[in-house]
């Protein structure tokens, strides 16, 4: 391979990159509504033919499984935590025509219908794991939490200084990841950008990880998270996998701690619970968390987190 056919084919592979990310976030923030391959192509500035095979290959499914994937998973983690909202208003807001269609479907993904799956969830904590049953089905497993919820707060009391405070609108350079295991890596490459514009190393740096998926319905390897620096300005454009993200400006449970990576779950399960327990609701935004310090630094592996959840 030449030099030009090489560079060609890193360009090509970067834009690929670039594209993705905005067909990935145009469809998740439009759950809603239709969403042909046609229109999330041309959002993607593709043909619908190369679009559904480059957005296979990136991504290892369908774009109309991924939609699909994404609506069911919304679905459940709305059935899960908001009992008072009817079927037919989650259905309908998530772009399925009937119950039928809509039961059918989930049943597919966790093995219980909409109504048997909300009534499943134990008034204790829990968390949802998919494993692969006998028959090549997909069920819904219900795993009962390390700890009931008496022992869960009382941890929460003696690990998390919790507070509930207003923060400004934040700036930031992201990575996309799809899947756990990819985090890392994404902040990698954050870091690279960082370095070439002198942005990295510099004093009171923050990274930051915002989830735009729930480890709850989505299984690890599908779970779609940014890893992102704080900027003092905002990015004006994406620069091959970067691209600017903003976390709006608002009010947030914050539960800080010194952790190990094996805490995290726990922390962020105590500190939903927590907020439940004093009566404060989600707002339509991602929960992130801020890292203050390194935990590869760390002779324990442990690290100063700040675990955000945007409130109403």
């Amino acid at each position: 391979m030449d030099l030009d056919t090489f560079a060609k084919n890193i360009f090509d592979l970067e834009e690929h990159k670039k594209r993705m990310v905005k067909a990935i976030q145009y469809i998740d923030n439009n759950l809603d509504t239709e969403l042909s391959l046609e229109k999330v192509g041309e959002i993607a500035a593709y043909s619908p033919f190369h679009f559904h095979r480059i957005f296979r290959l990136i991504t290892g499914e369908t774009v109309q499984n991924y939609i699909i994937r994404k609506r069911i998973e919304k679905s459940a983690f709305y059935l899960a935590v908001k009992k008072n909202i009817s079927l037919k208003d989650i259905y309908l807001e998530l772009g399925f025509s009937n119950h039928s269609t809509f039961s059918k479907t989930f049943k597919k993904y966790y093995g219980k219908s909409p109504s048997e799956f909300r009534k499943s969830a134990p008034e204790k904590f829990h968390t949802i794991q998919l494993k692969q049953s006998k028959n090549g089905q997909i069920d819904a497993v219900f795993q009962q939490y390390i700890c009931n919820i008496e022992n869960l707060l009382n941890w929460t009391t003696m690990n998390l200084k919790i507070k509930v405070t207003d923060l400004p609108e934040m700036n930031l350079a992201a990575v996309m990841s799809l899947g756990i295991a990819n985090v890392e890596p994404s902040f990698n490459i954050l870091v690279d950008w960082a370095k070439e514009k002198k942005l990295f190393p510099r004093e009171n740096v923050k990274m930051i990880s915002v989830y735009h998926d729930s480890f709850k319905v989505t299984p690890p390897d599908k779970v779609r998270i940014h890893a992102c620096m704080l900027l003092d300005e905002r990015l004006k454009q994406q620069e091959r996998q970067v691209f600017p993200e903003t976390i709006e400006a608002g009010k947030f449970i914050i539960g800080s701690g010194e952790m190990t990576l094996n805490d995290f779950e726990q922390c962020w399960v105590s500190l939903f619970l927590w907020m439940n327990e004093n009566n404060y609701s989600v707002r339509k935004a991602f929960p992130f968390e801020i890292y203050h310090s390194n935990f590869k630094e760390h002779p324990e592996g442990k690290m100063i987190v700040d675990f955000c959840i945007p409130i109403n």
